[in-house]
């Protein structure tokens, strides 16, 4: 009905009719009736007609109603998958309008490095064709307002991203993010020098602010998504009984995510790694119901929260994290999961996907992040070795 669609300026529509409505026999019924109705718009100076003639044209101005309010409903469900024709300078949006649409896919960077490496380009880009009617934003530390239009000639990844039409790259303020949370009094009084493990903690803070505020899926850059995730308010088992916080999601304002950070102020230790992150939604989910172990499949629900089966996302545990970059005889299937966690921080850098090697890494990346394998693996190949993946 309407074959083209585009965005001209943020929030202002514009639509084009087919060609096939411009020649002349092959007009449809539908433009017919529109015709009509228009040829005679004053019917208190029109010749009086017969009784059939009345009832005909009531019916076509019916028909001619019905065709708009048509029309009207296809323009309102087209808005709310808006990020399917978007080939517009997302430069022009801000990260408020786009959170503010609602059921966005987060990512965040929270070092200072401008040029995401491969394994945090393949989770945004993986992100972006699963969920491709979703804004996918990755937030970065390193990014600010002055440096983002200057970034599509300078590195590979960052021009790569930008160019897919759903993918926001916004530079990650954290005082404006914690505007309004438990978390602002914290961030005033920390000292980042000072902390250990700061670019995991600042962004263990950071998912939570930005989750309770817009809502949406958070995901670490070490996860490639692979079919949608249907829940709207879940955790992730990493195992039995153990939550990660590498991916979840929530509604806008969800009592447990404000819940998580008062938790977080009230018991912070910047020298335990994870106290702020998987030991915090740990230690939150009991308090509202008992953990009991996985059996199968199934997932289980506490309250109003799914609490999702390790192979959702932990399909290969972390003490096993190594044979995603092995050459296995079968590839797995990955029936029961939804994206895979590939345990970049178990990692840390040792490791990372080579074309040629015919890991299941590779086969990953060549199945779900094409663009980032042929762009950044497959080149890099002739380049040297790859630069070093994410930090989570």
């Amino acid at each position: 009905m309407l074959q083209t669609v585009w965005v001209s300026s943020p929030g202002r529509w514009a639509l084009q009719e087919s060609n096939r409505h411009r020649q002349g026999k092959k007009r449809c019924w539908k433009c017919r009736f529109v015709r009509t109705v228009i040829r005679h718009p004053c019917w208190r100076h029109a010749p009086r007609r017969s009784r059939k003639e009345r009832m005909l044209r009531k019916f076509q101005i019916c028909l001619c109603f019905c065709f708009v309010s048509g029309i009207l409903y296809e323009i309102s469900l087209l808005s709310s998958s808006v990020f399917s024709y978007l080939p517009m300078a997302q430069h022009y949006l801000t990260p408020e309008q786009v959170l503010n649409l609602g059921k966005s896919i987060i990512f965040l960077e929270t070092t200072e490095r401008l040029e995401p490496p491969p394994l945090v380009s393949c989770s945004v880009e993986s992100a972006a064709r699963t969920y491709q009617d979703r804004p996918i934003i990755l937030f970065m530390r390193g990014l600010t307002n002055e440096t983002a239009l200057d970034m599509n000639t300078s590195y590979t990844a960052f021009s790569l991203l930008s160019s897919m039409k759903n993918v926001f790259l916004f530079p990650l303020q954290m005082e404006t993010v914690f505007q309004e949370t438990p978390l602002l009094q914290w961030y005033n009084q920390v000292v980042p020098e000072q902390e250990k493990n700061w670019v995991h903690v600042s962004s263990d803070a950071s998912r939570l602010a930005l989750i309770w505020k817009y809502g949406g899926i958070y995901m670490d850059t070490d996860v490639i998504s692979i079919r949608p995730i249907p829940q709207r308010s879940f955790l992730a088992a990493q195992k039995s009984r153990f939550s990660s916080n590498g991916i979840f999601g929530f509604p806008a304002r969800h009592q447990f995510v404000w819940d998580c950070m008062e938790d977080f102020v009230l018991r912070y230790n910047g020298n335990i790694w994870g106290n702020q992150g998987p030991f915090l939604m740990t230690r939150m989910l009991k308090t509202l119901c008992n953990l009991t172990d996985f059996r199968g499949t199934e997932d289980h629900s506490c309250r109003n929260i799914s609490f999702l089966n390790p192979q959702r996302f932990y399909p290969i545990p972390y003490p096993a994290w190594s044979r995603y970059y092995q050459v296995w005889d079968g590839s797995p299937s990955f029936n029961h999961s939804y994206a895979l966690h590939l345990w970049n921080f178990m990692n840390r850098n040792r490791k990372a996907v080579v074309a040629g090697s015919n890991t299941l890494a590779e086969k990953l990346y060549k199945t779900y992040c094409p663009t980032t394998y042929r762009g950044l693996i497959q080149k890099g190949k002739h380049r040297g070795p790859p630069s070093p993946e994410g930090v989570e």
